[in-house]
């Protein structure tokens, strides 16, 4: 039971936090409505401070539902209008924390997966898979994820599929080839595959001929023969980024390498990519093993040095450990070869 007085200020506190809530929305929606490449440093820079003023939550579920709102649509979107809401999305990523980036991308995969479920008509998946690349492009993601969509799509291979397969790798085909080559004969090949074992009138079909020979093109580094490449906007969005982005670090070590497997079940087994959140999957070592070894180590070491490990509240096997091959070395050679066992 809530008395009246207690239930009336809880009333309050959600109107407070509603009104809040929508005066935040206005300022982030005005901020990305004047989004274009000359003032990213400037709007770039008020985000960091609105990051700062609110709590990451709702600055992350606020910035995700405009974005998404702005980005998706039943029409194609224009090319550099996706690259520049996914660039702000990157620099806040890089200069705020993993968490936004991480927030959105989750956002983005799992629409994208609801809306390749259902017969959608308009452009949607377009757009989604447009900010996939990009992120991508901006050093959000890992190639692991493309290369986990891409798997999809081919293993589906219907017409819409290898719409999206071509509209993917014109994107971010050139870039995959460089991560991880190997990655891409692989599933080159496996495309290929596909296309022998499909019906003939499926098989004839110039789309498919089409996606075959781009991959081919990509396999051979030959930008030439990909009609409507042109990897300058990118490059010269990326020195933007370059310039924009505070750490030092803001290439490779911030990527977020999870698989299209773990965004779809985030909510179930929790996000192990961002630090901090629960994990509920599959353990990342073996236990067993490494709780055999932790045995195995103190096994060997007199009851003596056992007792005095207790009374040193060792309370672990791994603090036991430790603590045992400290006091039986001879020197710290030896300790260093025991410890690294």
């Amino acid at each position: 039971y809530v008395p009246p007085q207690i239930r009336k200020a809880q009333e309050t506190v959600d109107d407070k936090k509603r009104e809040e809530l929508g005066r935040l929305k206005k300022m982030v929606n005005g901020l990305i409505n004047r989004l274009s490449e000359p003032n990213l440093a400037s709007i770039s820079g008020q985000m960091e401070e609105l990051y700062m003023a609110n709590s990451r939550k709702d600055m992350n579920d606020t910035l995700t539902d405009i974005l998404l709102n702005a980005c998706v649509t039943a029409v194609a979107m224009p090319a550099r209008l996706m690259m520049e809401h996914v660039l702000l999305v990157s620099i806040l990523h890089h200069n705020v924390g993993i968490e936004v980036g991480a927030h959105f991308l989750e956002a983005v995969v799992k629409k994208f997966d609801e809306l390749c479920k259902s017969d959608a008509e308009g452009k949607e998946c377009e757009n989604l898979l447009a900010l996939i690349a990009h992120l991508y492009n901006f050093h959000v993601v890992h190639c692991l994820l493309i290369f986990d969509i891409l798997k999809k799509l081919v293993s589906t291979f219907t017409e819409k599929e290898i719409e999206l397969i071509l509209f993917l790798l014109k994107n971010v085909g050139f870039s995959l080839r460089k991560d991880d080559a190997l990655a891409l004969k692989e599933l080159i090949t496996e495309a290929q595959r596909k296309a022998s074992t499909a019906e003939k009138k499926f098989r004839d079909q110039t789309r498919v001929r089409f996606m075959l020979e781009t991959m081919l093109a990509l396999r051979n580094n030959d930008m030439r023969k990909i009609p409507g490449y042109d990897p300058e906007p990118v490059e010269r969005l990326r020195k933007l980024q370059r310039a924009l982005v505070h750490s030092s670090g803001s290439g490779k070590d911030t990527q977020l390498r999870v698989s299209l497997e773990s965004l779809l079940s985030a909510d179930r087994v929790g996000r192990w990519w961002i630090v901090g959140s629960s994990w509920s999957g599959a353990p990342m070592i073996s236990d067993t093993k490494s709780q055999a070894q932790q045995k195995l180590h103190v096994g060997k070491v007199s009851s003596k040095i056992m007792e005095l490990a207790r009374k040193m509240r060792m309370n672990t096997d791994i603090r036991r450990s430790i603590f045992c091959v400290l006091m039986t070395s001879e020197d710290f050679m030896d300790a260093f070869e025991k410890l690294l066992k």
